[in-house]
Order: structure tokens, then sequence, then C-alpha cells
């Protein structure tokens, strides 16, 4: 670990992430809950997918959450027609120069916007595969890096409506976590009302975290002490997910090392060194509700989610809390 990253203590990643959060609830109203969780991701090094309706607001914490950190920003609106290529980048032929030259695409940012990621085809959504894994881009032999930091901020909307394809459990597994976000309540709607702007490019936000300030925090989250019996804990609880017979299948090692990580960026979040027991529970369903899959077919994908998620904290209840 650089002496840079040893230099911010928790009391100070505690007040950044404040204001932090502080900033993005200016624009985003009455989400509190939903920007914490996205903070936490960020904080974590994790890519996430939020899944809702269209209009409530996915697409402006995205926006909001770069312009805070003084973060290179890159949208993409994933359609029918999107090719690879207009993901990741091309290489084209310079007839002078006799060589191919590589042109990078938007996916080189700190902070990616794959807005509406499942309207375009699965062969375009795996063009993220090896970028959300590596932050790497391979094209014609040769590996790009995209830089540091880099997020995948995915908007979806829900996979029952029309022309959406559904993302792979192999895509949907490189997301630290999904979250919903739901409707404002009215007093804070009535503020939006007020407040309204055109679009996100109306919203002047103050910078208040530098490009620096985020590689430090997101090193410090491996610093967070973890003892034993919360490892063990997260454990017991992934165990539980393979061994659950309405699963298909568990939550991968992938989730198991997801959990760990989200309970220290959220025990850092928190204004602390070391994991509880409630950063792991607060964290389950965000990290692991869309690694897991029902046996039995429904015909609600909603359902589908709220079943799975009744059957995560019935485990969390199941398994004796470390002391």
């Amino acid at each position: 670990m650089s002496d840079a990253v040893r230099s911010m203590s928790v009391g100070e990643s505690r007040e950044s992430l404040l204001r932090l959060r502080s900033n993005i609830s200016h624009y985003i109203k009455g989400k509190d809950d939903v920007i914490d969780k996205v903070i936490v991701c960020m904080v974590a090094s994790g890519h996430l997918l939020i899944e809702d309706l269209p209009g409530v607001g996915k697409t402006t914490l995205a926006y909001c959450l770069a312009r805070s950190i003084d973060a290179s920003f890159s949208r993409i609106q994933f359609t029918s027609d999107l090719l690879p290529a207009d993901v990741i980048g091309v290489s084209i032929y310079d007839e002078r120069e006799q060589v191919f030259n590589f042109k990078k695409g938007p996916v080189f940012a700190n902070i990616v916007l794959a807005d509406e990621i499942n309207r375009t085809t699965p062969k375009t959504q795996s063009s993220l595969l090896e970028v959300m894994d590596r932050g790497k881009v391979s094209v014609d032999g040769d590996t790009y890096s995209v830089g540091n930091p880099f997020m995948v901020f995915a908007t979806q909307n829900p996979v029952d409506y029309g022309g959406t394809f559904p993302l792979p459990e192999s895509q949907l597994d490189r997301f630290l976590m999904r979250i919903q976000m739901g409707y404002p309540g009215e007093d804070e709607e009535l503020e939006i009302l007020r407040n309204s702007f055109l679009s996100y490019d109306d919203i002047a936000m103050d910078q208040v975290m530098t490009h620096e300030e985020v590689l430090r925090l997101q090193g410090l989250v491996q610093e967070v002490f973890v003892e034993d019996s919360i490892l063990e804990y997260v454990i017991k609880i992934v165990t539980a997910t393979r061994t659950e017979s309405e699963f298909k299948a568990g939550a991968s090692t992938r989730g198991c090392l997801s959990l760990k990580v989200a309970a220290q960026a959220r025990a850092l979040y928190h204004g602390r060194d070391f994991v509880l027991p409630e950063d792991v529970q607060e964290m389950v369903e965000p990290v692991l509700c869309h690694r897991l899959h029902l046996r039995r077919q429904t015909s609600d994908p909603l359902e589908e989610r709220r079943i799975s998620r009744t059957i995560l904290h019935s485990i969390i209840d199941s398994i004796p809390v470390p002391m």
C-alpha cells in the first residue's frame, strides 16, 4: 500500500464521503439509501446495476456521481443495433503510415454509463465482460488499460418490458451490486417540480472529491480489518445459498469475495476500520440477489427477485451472528 493511501485516516474518509453524499443529494431527492449504496459500490471498486422503471433518475444519479468526483464520464446508449466496436473501439487503417491505429471507444472513461444495457443484444453486452473484470480491453492482439478509477454504472428496465434481452449470468456476476431506485415520496417529488431542470446537462454540480481521493479511498478499503469470525459468517451465508433447494445454483466465489469487500467498504463509509456483522447483513441483498436464480420458473421476473430476497433474509435469520 502506498504512503498516499495510508495518509488518509478513517475519519477523513468519512468526512469526504459525507460531503459526496450531501452533494449528490442536492439533486437526487429522497434517495439517501440509494446514494449510500452507490458510494459504497464505488469505494469498493465495484460495478453497479440499477434496475427500475424509466424516468426515475437513474441516469441523473450516474452523472451527479461523476461530476462530484471530477471523473471523466461517458454515456453509451445501448440499443439493438449497437455493436461491440461501438463500445470498446476499433482499429482503423492509416494508409499513409500503413499501420492500424486503435481508436478508443466510449468505454475509456472513469465512469461509464451503460444506459438501458438490456436493450442491446447479448453479443454487445459481452463486450463489457473483459473490461469489467480486468479494467482492460483487448483488440487485435493488443491490450489497452482504461485507467483508474473505473466503474460501469449500468441501468436497465425490468426485463418484462418489450425489446429487452435479459443479462446472462456471467454478465450479472460482474456487477458488485444490483439495486432499485423506486419513486420519490410526495414531498421529494414536489421539491423536484419546484426546482425542475430539462436535462442533467443543466445541473451545476460542485466537485467535492478529487480523482486521487477516490483512489486513496479504494485503497483504504483493503485495510479495513475483517475478523475471522466475520469471514466465517460470510462463508456460511454464501454456502447456505448453494444448499438452498429453491436456487438452481448458489453464489459464486466471486460473489463471496464481493460480499466481503462490500462489507469492508460499508464499514469505511460509516467511519470504522473494522467490519461488523451488520455490514455483511446490509450488503447481502444488493450483492447476492442478482447472482441467484430460482429453480422453479416464474412468469414475472420481479416476483422472482422478491422471492429471492425473502429467501436471503431467511438465510440471514437462520445463521447465528458472530459476537
